[in-house]
């Protein structure tokens, strides 16, 4: 990996964003989702969900590259632990490019951005009022797709982004009622 090749035993979050240019957005999305693909316990997709909604109000106003706090952007991160990260990422994106190709190049274009910031911020909104444990689950996989499709340029991981998440939060929208109307019966 050319990582060995830049200076100094870490590299700067601010880095590595200027590095990915336009698709800064879609690996943060895709990070950000990757936590609710498994059972985690409630503060995981809450955060998860306060800080995707703050990446997708960037993508909705437009914003070509999203704007972190500058905190943030100082901080490093070591050669070794992104070495090990990418050589773990790296198979599965291989297997990913097998299925994935540039497909409906349309619905992750430069013009579909705000629409996808959008989609992704009903996503993290419904991430952090999603069912405990396990009501994150297709919301997670929906938005981690839909961060695939922009990475990978493939519109159909886009669509089946969305579709996971209208079942995601067609669930969240039952347990919700169910909640609700529980609570009504005893106290009604």
């Amino acid at each position: 990996m050319a990582l060995a090749a830049l200076p100094g035993e870490r590299i700067a979050v601010g880095s590595i964003v200027a590095a990915l240019k336009d698709r800064a957005y879609a690996l943060l999305v895709v990070l950000l989702g990757l936590p609710n693909c498994l059972p985690m316990p409630p503060p995981i997709p809450l955060v998860c969900g306060l800080v995707l909604a703050f990446v997708a109000a960037q993508m909705l106003t437009g914003r070509v590259m999203p704007w972190l706090p500058p905190a943030l952007l100082s901080r490093s991160i070591g050669k070794s632990v992104l070495t090990r990260a990418i050589d773990r990422a790296v198979p599965l994106l291989i297997r990913l490019e097998r299925i994935s190709r540039p497909r409906l190049t349309v619905l992750g274009g430069a013009y579909a951005i705000p629409v996808l910031g959008l989609l992704i911020l009903v996503l993290a909104l419904g991430l952090i009022v999603a069912a405990p444990f396990i009501g994150q689950i297709p919301l997670g996989l929906a938005v981690c797709l839909v961060g695939l499709g922009l990475v990978e340029r493939d519109g159909l991981f886009i669509i089946a982004g969305t579709v996971f998440g209208v079942v995601g939060l067609a669930l969240s929208a039952g347990f919700a009622y169910a909640i609700f109307s529980g609570i009504h019966e005893l106290f009604f």
